[in-house]
């Protein structure tokens, strides 16, 4: 089987999640579903990425200098789940993890140590708030997030919006934005890189 009938595979498989019930009394596909398939077409491949935005960028700011690299590393059949691992450097310890929920879409940010453990600050994120489109997908931070954010100390991110734009073989932008914040990076989808090792914590 050829890697572009994988995706393909892979990209249905997502679409026939129990949990994408948005999908119209017609079985038209929602703007989430589409999303979705776009991201999954992609599954198994890796790619680099350049940061484009990033403003005010603090001093020790681990991005600087570093190569970036996604890996679309698990679309898991059946479950509406697509885990992309996100690549500083050497640092292995970040994952997003986008799910098909019943109303629309959540992205979760998996940081865990070298070891396998979880970080203290872990699992945040937040869901759609519309129907968003095709091509991008918004994610204000939830209340879970928020409460997290203020048990660390960190108020300033209470405000978080994440967003992931997608037009297949062309570009990935992931974003973080809040007020005097925004963070910006865009992966070359039009060339694949080497697969990278599995992120920490991998099963």
């Amino acid at each position: 089987m050829r890697p572009g009938d994988v995706a393909r595979l892979a990209a249905l498989a997502l679409l026939a999640a129990p949990a994408a019930s948005g999908c119209g009394p017609l079985g038209h596909l929602t703007a989430a579903d589409r999303f979705m398939e776009r991201i999954a077409q992609h599954c198994g491949q890796a790619f680099a990425g350049r940061v484009v935005a990033n403003e005010p960028a603090a001093p020790d700011d681990p991005f600087v200098g570093q190569p970036l690299v996604m890996h679309v590393r698990e679309c898991e059949a059946g479950s509406g789940v697509i885990r992309i691992p996100f690549y500083v450097g050497s640092d292995r310890s970040r994952t997003w993890v986008l799910t098909r929920t019943e109303h629309g879409l959540r992205l979760k940010h998996d940081h865990r140590h070298e070891d396998g453990t979880p970080d203290v600050v872990t699992m945040y994120g937040g869901e759609t708030t519309g129907p968003g489109t095709a091509e991008r997908q918004e994610f204000p931070a939830d209340a879970g997030s928020r409460a997290l954010f203020e048990r660390q100390g960190l108020t300033v991110s209470m405000d978080n919006v994440w967003a992931i734009e997608i037009e297949p073989g062309r570009r990935m932008v992931y974003e973080l934005a809040r007020p005097g914040r925004e963070f910006r990076v865009e992966f070359d989808l039009t060339s694949t890189v080497p697969a990278p090792p599995p992120p920490w914590g991998a099963r």
